[in-house]
């Protein structure tokens, strides 16, 4: 499965491998109190609130290591 923009924050904390790399990337996103109004967004819809942390650069850095990740 090839990762995108347009993958959702559940289906990321729905598979461990997914949710570590997302975790890595974005230390403690899995585990905060908000996480549950995310679960139905994009990587892209959460990159648009500052709030998350999410920066174009960070989301490239997230999907590089979710699609490597994914082949090997």
């Amino acid at each position: 499965m090839k990762y995108t923009m347009q993958t959702r924050i559940g289906e990321l904390i729905n598979n461990e491998r997914t949710k570590q790399i997302l975790e890595r990337h974005l230390p403690g996103a899995t585990s905060h109190p908000q996480l549950h109004m995310a679960l139905g967004m994009t990587l892209m819809e959460v990159s648009t609130y500052p709030e998350a942390g999410l920066t174009q650069a960070k989301l490239q850095a997230l999907l590089a290591d979710l699609n490597r990740e994914e082949s090997d």
